[in-house]
């Protein structure tokens, strides 16, 4: 894995992570009403960009690369909402590492089969690492939710993780076969996921005014930080292995956690520093290999 991969791979780590406990700061709101906000705004921010990106790289548009771009709209769709409903019922430090820890595990594993990329002693150990130490992370500390709401947030987060898989898999096929811009890609993904949800989104009116109205700097914030989080890891897979780059995004799960942790009064130290370790040291084997 080259150190370019490894930086760009990092930087957004601490974006996805901030995003993350923006989108948890307002769980109580509309899950649809939230994620077309995002999207819509994200659509807006990057339009311009997008647009020199197609033209810098004279991006061709034909039927395959239309259809990734629509899949990975439907994608990211359902991600979003399964995500914001896990964080309306779980903690961050519950839902989070659940499904960052489901989905570069389920996409190394895929993609070790389906793009026959062959990880060598190394990487196989950081898989497993990072696959732990997420575990660990995700294990309820007592008290933090109740039964049933915890039952509820870890299938959240479980089914969030598939959709990572999913989107993870498709995207590096696009942007690194079918060499999309990754800016211009983003940029489809949320112009897609707004369009997706115009619907539900012209039914509730008046609540995504509202919300707008009381968070719109957190919905700017979320749009933001979330599009450059994803751009910089879409540019790593343009040009680095799935099973390297998935494991090594996991690096947001120390931070997700300790923000949950310290900031929202989730989770134990003992055990978050145990998961934080075995991530730290997934992380950096990936790194060695």
């Amino acid at each position: 894995m080259s150190v370019l991969a490894l930086a760009l791979v990092l930087v957004a780590a601490v974006t996805h992570a901030g995003w993350n406990l923006l989108s948890k700061k307002v769980s109580h709101v509309s899950g649809p009403a939230w994620v077309w906000l995002v999207a819509a705004s994200a659509a807006v921010i990057f339009a311009p960009l997008a647009v020199v990106a197609a033209v810098l790289t004279h991006q061709r548009f034909g039927w395959p690369v239309l259809g990734f771009m629509a899949g990975t709209a439907a994608l990211h769709s359902a991600y979003a909402l399964l995500l914001q409903r896990g964080y309306r019922v779980g903690d961050l430090s519950l839902v989070y590492p659940l499904a960052r820890g489901t989905g570069p595990l389920v996409s190394s594993l895929v993609a070790i089969w389906l793009f026959a990329e062959r990880p060598g002693p190394l990487g196989i150990a950081a898989i497993v690492l990072v696959a732990v130490g997420i575990f660990i992370l995700s294990l309820p500390s007592r008290g933090s939710a109740r039964g049933g709401s915890r039952r509820a947030a870890v299938a959240y987060g479980l089914a969030t993780g598939l959709t990572i898989a999913a989107y993870t898999l498709w995207d590096k096929h696009a942007v690194a076969l079918l060499a999309i811009n990754p800016l211009l890609y983003d940029w489809s993904s949320n112009a897609g996921r707004a369009l997706i949800l115009a619907p539900l989104a012209l039914r509730r009116r008046t609540e995504i005014a509202d919300v707008w109205r009381r968070y719109r700097w957190h919905v700017l914030g979320t749009a933001v930080l979330m599009s450059l989080a994803y751009i910089l890891v879409l540019w790593a897979l343009s040009f680095s292995p799935v099973s390297s780059i998935a494991p090594t995004r996991e690096i947001s799960v120390l931070l997700g956690v300790l923000l949950g942790g310290h900031l929202l009064s989730e989770g134990n130290l003992p055990r978050r520093l145990l998961g934080a370790t075995a991530v730290a040291a997934g992380v950096a084997t990936i790194a060695l290999g």
